[in-house]
């Protein structure tokens, strides 16, 4: 049998061809046109940008016939924006295409400039004289089997699109070039191989790398949160920082040394991202790591099946109504879990004797307690007033049991010049619980606010 022969046509005659009949992409057995736009789109994008199509495959009839073998949706569509007035969406990212323009000065001496035209909401007809050209005449490689009839067509149809597409997570993925191999590293360790419920399928469908992605969104940018993985991913390759994975990567690390096999299923495909944030916020209580794994058997084995939220709601129905991926879903979630492991980590390790606020905040503050007598007032006027504008009237962060911490936190900010409302905002927005311990608890929101400060410093 003689190997198929290669043959390259300009995508104008191509397609002239295609009108014609000369070469048919109507085979029996070819499927239907199931492209959407933004695949259009991006190949349309790739012939301006004359990057790199793979050839099409074609068998020919003792006729000269020629007939799609592979490559049907990609004729179909660019056939669509040639000739039949497809205009590019306006959800195209990479909508600027750099062209040469041609440029006629008074002497009628042709020059060329650098110049960029926006091909959003545009057809081919809206295109520059130049990108009308540069499309029409990009190289379009072939690939011709010989001596075809329709028996050999079909084969090689099921033999060329016996191929599985990328599904909608792994496609998702390739948004997050910039920290890509960081996610592959990641996804080496031990956590992801051995620590957890994920399938082989789930391994390979692009499922553990949208757990991360969501781990990182939850962690670092939850006030940005995305239900898409697609947009999760864009969003993470423009304000992700390389700190933020050495912090997730260090926490899978503590989580190796403590997830056993009993409560490894807690570590599913499903909440995964929840427990991986629940354990970020444990790191800043300042206890030993085995004591987060007694926390999850203990959810596991009691928690999960008898106690109920603020709602009324079990831990696994508080998404019966809307979706998983659903940012108040998480909120309740994260925060019903956060309030039961703190009040599981408090019976474990019993508060300190009461002292009054103002040894409690010298000691804590390495300050002398007539300083902290002095600005008493100021601190708790201040307090009042932040209260009163970030958090809601219903917070037990509001409980007076808590009032040590939060003045704490109030001296804290004066001593270092740094404002508390927009960081208060945002972790009463997310936590709704204190530790009985204030001087823990006063750590834990001091770690939390310096953590938030830095990423506002970072992204300013």
């Amino acid at each position: 049998m003689a190997r198929p022969r290669k043959q390259t046509y300009t995508l104008d005659m191509y397609l002239r061809k295609v009108r014609k009949g000369d070469i048919d992409n109507n085979a029996d057995v070819q499927r239907n046109f199931v492209w959407n736009n933004e695949q259009i789109n991006e190949l349309i994008v790739t012939v301006l940008t004359d990057d790199y199509i793979p050839p099409i495959i074609l068998g020919e009839e003792e006729n000269s016939k020629l007939h799609i073998v592979d490559g049907g949706c990609r004729t179909a569509a660019l056939r669509k924006f040639r000739d039949m007035n497809y205009k590019i969406t306006s959800s195209i990212g990479n909508s600027m295409i750099p062209y040469k323009k041609k440029v006629m000065d008074g002497n009628e001496v042709v020059t060329y400039e650098d110049a960029e035209f926006d091909i959003k909401n545009k057809t081919y007809e809206k295109l520059p004289e130049e990108l009308k050209e540069k499309f029409d005449e990009y190289q379009m490689e072939t690939v011709i089997h010989e001596l075809c009839d329709s028996h050999k067509i079909s084969g090689y149809i099921k033999r060329y699109n016996n191929h599985v597409a990328m599904n909608t997570d792994q496609k998702a993925f390739t948004y997050l070039n910039k920290f890509a191999g960081r996610v592959r590293e990641i996804l080496e360790g031990k956590f992801f191989i051995e620590c957890n419920n994920y399938s082989e399928k789930d391994k390979t469908k692009g499922v553990v790398e949208r757990i991360v992605v969501e781990t990182m969104m939850c962690m670092n940018h939850f006030d940005n949160w995305k239900t898409q993985a697609r947009a999760s991913c864009k969003f993470l390759n423009e304000h992700a920082t390389d700190e933020e994975f050495d912090r997730f990567a260090d926490n899978l690390h503590r989580l190796e040394m403590i997830v056993t096999d009993d409560i490894k299923d807690i570590f599913n495909k499903k909440d995964s991202f929840i427990f991986l944030t629940l354990f970020d916020r444990f790191t800043g209580l300042g206890m030993e790591d085995d004591k987060f794994a007694e926390f999850l058997r203990e959810f596991k084995d009691n928690f999960r099946d008898i106690k109920r939220n603020k709602k009324g709601l079990l831990f696994d129905e508080i998404d019966k109504e809307l979706s998983t991926k659903d940012r108040q879903v998480i909120m309740d979630k994260l925060d019903m879990l956060e309030g039961l492991m703190r009040e599981f980590l408090q019976e474990k390790e019993p508060g300190v004797p009461q002292k009054s606020l103002e040894m409690f905040l010298a000691e804590n503050l390495n300050m002398s307690p007539q300083a902290i007598r002095v600005d008493m007032d100021l601190y708790n006027e201040s307090l009042n007033l932040l209260l009163e504008e970030t958090v809601r009237v219903d917070s037990r962060l509001r409980n007076q049991e808590n009032r040590a911490s939060l003045l704490a936190m109030m001296a804290y900010s004066y001593r270092e010049d740094k404002d508390l409302d927009a960081w208060m905002a945002d972790y009463a927005k997310n936590h709704n619980t204190y530790l009985a311990d204030q001087q823990k608890n006063f750590i834990s929101m001091r770690n939390d606010f310096e953590k938030y400060y830095r990423q506002k410093r970072k992204s300013a």
